[in-house]
């Protein structure tokens, strides 16, 4: 065989084991990649693992408050209002005062917002106005020894609906007489005694 005929079954055989080393090592590569992605997404699941049992671990939350809601028994309403005749078209300002009666070192707790201790104005048996047409901000008290809360409520002397209106929007009443009292939302044993207003 000639040299020239050698030196090109050289190159052929180089190209050749150099293509295959390439191929092997393409493969090598590639079995990594699988190994390594493999042990990756096992890793993520251990950990979405880890977090289940880490969020299993975390302590419930604090209970809370076993203070009682106030009662007829441990609360004292009482409603007084700022004169006793009103003009027809007029104005009354109330002074809602609740005071805790009770012997619990603990208290008790009420809302004390204007939609939940309510202020109702009745002609007769028929519910004139109530103070929690509208939706108040809420208002936590805790009431023990020693405690009043007093809050002034006043009444354009119109007549409430079941939507939420300004008094602007409200009819006013006609001249007669009212009686106004607090009551809690919710529990009609808690109220005040009731106030006789006129309206003329």
């Amino acid at each position: 065989m000639s040299k020239r005929k050698r030196a090109m079954y050289r190159k052929r055989r180089l190209v050749f084991f150099g293509g295959l080393l390439v191929f092997v090592i393409v493969c090598v590569l590639c079995v990594y990649s699988l190994i390594r992605g493999a042990v990756a997404a096992h890793d993520w699941i251990g950990v979405g693992d880890r977090m289940a049992v880490s969020r299993t671990a975390v302590p419930d939350p604090p209970k809370k408050s076993k203070v009682k809601d106030c009662t007829a028994k441990n609360l004292q309403m009482t409603l007084t209002p700022a004169a006793d005749v009103v003009p027809l078209g007029g104005s009354l300002e109330f002074t809602a005062t609740m005071t805790y009666v009770g012997t619990d070192p603990a208290g008790c707790f009420v809302d004390g917002a204007d939609d939940a201790r309510v202020l109702v104005i009745k002609s007769g048996a028929d519910t004139v106005w109530r103070s929690d047409a509208c939706e108040a901000t809420y208002r936590p008290l805790l009431m023990m020894e020693g405690v009043t809360d007093e809050q002034q409520i006043v009444w354009d002397t119109v007549r409430s609906g079941d939507e939420c209106k300004a008094s602007g929007e409200l009819p006013h009443v006609d001249r007669g007489t009212y009686t106004a009292q607090l009551v809690i939302d919710g529990d009609t044993h808690v109220e005040s005694k009731p106030v006789t207003i006129t309206v003329g």
